[in-house]
């Protein structure tokens, strides 16, 4: 495991999981006629976006947590830093 503790192996799924886990949901619990983009324009304005982030950023802390115990901490750091825009956008839009 020590041979792929690198930040970019943690950085792109980081960035990649929680719009992975946006789309599931969204498919998942609200189907209907909308595409992704649209259901994702009727959410923007609102706080049902910021907490649709918020829940989505979910998946990624419990990678990190796997990684960090795993003492992958490279991998772990590089998750979590990929997490960081979608909390950031989170926390302004409510």
């Amino acid at each position: 495991m020590k041979r792929f503790d690198n930040f970019l192996y943690g950085l792109v799924p980081g960035l990649l999981l929680p719009i992975a886990f946006m789309w599931v949901y969204l498919n998942q619990l609200y189907p209907g006629d909308f595409t992704f983009f649209e259901s994702l324009k009727q959410l923007y304005p609102g706080e049902v976006f910021g907490k649709l982030l918020m829940l989505s950023i979910m998946p990624n802390l419990v990678l990190v947590y796997v990684f960090y115990k795993s003492d992958s901490f490279k991998i772990a750091s590089g998750m979590l830093i990929g997490g960081m825009p979608y909390f950031i956008t989170s926390i302004f839009m409510f």
